[in-house]
């Protein structure tokens, strides 16, 4: 069975009203992103950092996947589907995607400050000060802030290099280390990149470009690779 890997960023979520960072000025919800998404922000003022994730939280659990997320999903009759994301919400998940790599974590996962390896799923969208790991420590987002490491990257990376085709999907591929997936696709592998706003790629082999919202990119893209399969059977 043919491998098919998935890069997906914010602009896939945007269709489901999930608002996007690049898109609001440099600010999240009125906030510099440093202040929200790193541990000096975190240190300074962890209490604001709680209260925006949980805001976060409570609109992603009532968001409904669109139809991308729902055509990489129907992927999986035919393919083996692996997605990469750079979003923190469980909206591929929710739509039936099976094998879901979250790079920058997850918005209903919660770790530990003084254990990383201790990790728990999130009743509801509320984290409050208080809360604490089963060491007696603060719980915090579990979400890769700037300045952190990217842990799923190796796995990231080990998927990549086994694609048979990789889509990239609803991100400007400006956000490293996870745009430089882009260079661990083999030459002969064809990439599909769907975005309205893409940036110069004619360095990349092999390049099929779609200037164009994930929901219709996905829906057009799919179905090329769908009907390119039944064409060698």
């Amino acid at each position: 069975m043919k491998k098919i890997v998935v890069l997906s960023g914010a602009g896939i979520s945007a269709e489901s009203g999930i608002s996007t960072f690049r898109d609001s000025g440099g600010l999240w919800e009125g906030h510099e992103v440093m202040d929200v998404a790193s541990p000096e922000g975190w240190h300074r003022n962890p209490e604001l950092v709680l209260d925006f994730y949980n805001q976060r939280r409570k609109q992603a659990l009532s968001a409904i996947p669109n139809i991308g997320h729902t055509v990489l999903a129907e992927l999986e009759q035919d393919f083996q589907v692996t997605i990469i994301t750079q979003n923190v919400d469980n909206l591929h998940e929710k739509a039936g995607s099976s094998h879901v790599i979250h790079l920058h974590g997850e918005l209903q996962k919660v770790r530990s400050t003084i254990d990383e390896t201790l990790i728990y799923d999130l009743d509801g969208w509320e984290l409050k000060l208080g809360d604490l790991c089963e060491k007696g420590s603060q719980l915090r987002p579990h979400i890769v802030w700037f300045g952190e490491m990217v842990p799923m990257m190796d796995a990231a990376i080990a998927e990549t290099r086994r694609a048979d085709a990789f889509i990239v999907v609803g991100t400007s591929l400006m956000v490293y280390p996870a745009a430089g997936l882009l260079s661990f696709v083999g030459n002969a592998i064809p990439k599909y990149i769907i975005d309205p706003k893409l940036p110069p790629l004619d360095h990349v082999p092999n390049l099929h470009t779609f200037p164009m919202p994930a929901t219709v990119g996905l829906t057009t893209v799919c179905n090329k690779i769908k009907g390119d399969n039944l064409r060698k059977i």
